[in-house]
């Protein structure tokens, strides 16, 4: 899904539970780790598990990452990673 000059990225994890779903959403974080920090993409990621709420957002922050959590009013979370902060990590 492209939105203005920025791709995004729909990574549909709902069902799994920690740790696999921050493997899962670490892999694809790495996956899209260039244009994450050129801001040419963003990344979504769904889910239904409370814990992935804390574990994924907390590992983006500290990859430099910043990151938005949404919950749906169908109960499952959105979370949106966007351009890396100026700083690598």
């Amino acid at each position: 899904m492209i939105d203005g000059n920025t791709e995004t990225t729909i990574l549909d994890i709902r069902g799994q539970v920690c740790p696999s779903t921050l493997l899962v959403s670490l892999k694809e974080i790495n996956k899209h780790k260039d244009s994450l920090k050129s801001g040419k993409s963003k990344l979504k990621i769904i889910t239904d598990n409370r814990d992935a709420v804390t574990t994924i957002p907390e590992s983006c922050k500290s990859m430099g990452y910043p990151c938005d959590v949404e919950k749906s009013v169908e109960g499952y979370y959105i979370i949106t990673i966007k351009k890396s902060s100026t700083k690598d990590k």
